[in-house]
């Protein structure tokens, strides 16, 4: 909206300032009016010591250096108001121009003030931290619409093609096609949870209470158990109770991520094993399963998004969505925590997250 443009805050400042001297310069001149001059004779006085002015002579003589004064005392008021308003308006002044910048669309800019803390400082604080807020929250929107848009490609690309394919062909077994469709369905609606709840972790939305790592670990085996089965792998657990504070349920997920990673992506020949304990202020899980043996520089990749060792994701992988490790890691530092994955000796992968116990 279009507003007439007023006087700035610096010269209001600066005319403050002047009429804060005006107005001690007339008390003081008042003063000296009311205490001292009243009580002269308006008659000059003779006596054998001399003349003795008048109070109309005191006045002629006082009025033109007192004016002078005040004059005096006004301009520098007004030259040293207005450099005093600028000093102390200078910390604004650093904020309209952050806030300009951040309005063109340079989130990542800061005022980053120094100096003491005062009430700018508080505010340019202040300022900084709803910036970096939103900064955040507009990376993970970017990031949600990115791997979105980019990954739910897949299962719409394939659905587009069954579709033609069963155009032209009348005789096409629907059933067949009705059950690909499902499973290409159900793949994009678990990646579209799997991004939510990448989402909801990075805005550290969520109630916290004690968790016991290995009750979630003994949930989690029985959750995975016809999946272990229809693999011919074995689940085994050796829980010692880990208690954290956080989410039951983004931990659970955790375990739950861990554990169908090893078993989807271990060696069935070896068991899958779960150890929950505590170790000294940490509460401790370890997920280990067997394979082939991992460079080190492939098992840091694990955790990135959509990633699976150094290369991508296939389009025609539909038995994970690439965001298992990577909602991990994010739930475990919302938690104040960390995954860490390591190659083991005799060949597959440890994953081990640790989060502080109470």
């Amino acid at each position: 909206m279009s507003r007439p443009r007023g006087l700035s805050a610096r010269v209001k400042l600066t005319l403050s300032y002047v009429a804060l001297v005006l107005v001690a310069g007339a008390l003081i001149l008042t003063v000296v009016w009311l205490f001292l001059l009243r009580y002269v004779p308006d008659e000059p006085l003779f006596s054998d010591t001399g003349f003795a002015p008048s109070q109309r002579d005191l006045v002629r003589a006082f009025l033109p250096p007192a004016g002078a004064a005040m004059l005096a005392l006004l301009g520098f008021g007004a030259v040293g108001g207005w450099f005093l308003a600028g000093r102390m308006l200078s910390p604004l002044q650093a904020l309209t121009a952050a806030t300009r910048r951040a309005d063109a669309g340079d989130l990542s800019t800061r005022v980053r003030m120094t100096g003491r803390n005062d009430e700018f400082r508080e505010l340019a604080d202040a300022f900084d931290g709803m910036l970096h807020r939103i900064e955040s929250q507009v990376d993970e929107q970017r990031r949600f619409a990115a791997n979105a848009s980019h990954e739910l490609r897949t299962p719409l690309a394939i659905a587009r093609t069954l579709l033609d394919v069963a155009r032209s062909d009348p005789d096409r077994d629907v059933t067949a096609l009705l059950d690909r469709l499902a499973a290409v369905n159900d793949r994009g609606v678990d990646l579209v949870e799997a991004l939510l709840l990448l989402g909801r972790v990075d805005r550290g939305g969520f109630p916290r209470e004690p968790v016991d790592l290995s009750l979630l670990a003994e949930e989690a085996v029985e959750t995975l158990v016809p999946l272990a089965e229809a693999r011919g792998a074995d689940l085994v657990v050796h829980g010692d109770a880990a208690s954290t504070v956080g989410s039951p349920s983004l931990l659970g997920q955790v375990v739950l991520n861990l554990l169908q990673n090893a078993v989807i992506h271990g060696n069935a020949a070896e068991p899958v094993t779960v150890t929950t304990h505590r170790d000294h202020d940490a509460a401790v899980l370890i997920v280990e399963n067997g394979g082939e043996r991992m460079d080190a520089a492939v098992v840091a990749t694990l955790a990135e998004p959509f990633q699976r060792g150094t290369t991508r994701i296939r389009r025609s992988d539909h038995e994970r969505n690439g965001l298992g490790l990577a909602i991990v890691t994010a739930i475990a530092e919302a938690h104040g925590g960390s995954l860490t994955l390591a190659p083991r000796a005799a060949g597959g992968l440890r994953a081990t997250v640790r989060l502080p116990a109470i």
